[in-house]
């Protein structure tokens, strides 16, 4: 069965306003999927290593998974193909990165390094969606680093955070994020 898990990012939560998580959700619905976005308040507060567990437990994946991360809930992604051995059938992380953000001490989302190669062999395709704008440094480089080592396609918008409560831009629809999941049906 089509099914999609779309990971929030730090401090938020799948019903907040500011953002496209509900939006998505009910789109993909509507089309036959099976769509999870769970709330994990502490992604990115707790180490990767203590909360990766937790998280995969909760989930199956299968080769008819798409998997959406925004923000913190982009290297989660990484973790997780890192973590599963099976190949899910998409990956779409927005406002992703896998370097420590600038001005922060730490990130603990963060692995200190990734097995590209696994990352890579568990996805069948990859879309890394940044902004060159991105108030937080979730930007095109940090989305350039993750192209290069896993392919697929990355665009380049000039759209900020692609939602962001804390810089009040709210972005409570993405039709881009909707089309291409549906574009890798056929």
């Amino acid at each position: 069965m089509k099914n999609a898990i779309i990971f929030h990012g730090t401090d938020c939560s799948p019903d907040n306003k500011f953002y496209w998580y509900e939006w998505l959700k009910n789109e993909l619905e509507n089309r036959g999927y099976k769509v999870s976005v769970p709330h994990y308040p502490t992604i990115n507060h707790k180490e990767i290593g203590m909360f990766l567990p937790k998280v995969l437990k909760n989930h199956q994946f299968d080769q008819d998974t798409v998997l959406v991360g925004h923000s913190a809930g982009s290297p989660l992604i990484l973790s997780i193909l890192e973590n599963i051995d099976v190949k899910v059938k998409l990956s779409i992380l927005v406002a992703g990165y896998s370097m420590r953000l600038p001005g922060e001490d730490k990130d603990p989302v963060l692995q200190t390094a990734y097995d590209w190669e696994k990352i890579k062999s568990n996805s069948s395709d990859f879309v890394f969606i940044n902004s060159v704008d991105d108030p937080w440094g979730c930007d095109d480089k940090q989305g350039r680093i993750m192209f290069d080592h896993l392919g697929g396609t990355q665009i380049v918008r000039n759209e900020g955070h692609f939602g962001s409560e804390g810089q009040n831009l709210p972005y409570v629809k993405f039709p881009l994020v909707r089309d291409l999941i549906l574009e890798s049906e056929s």
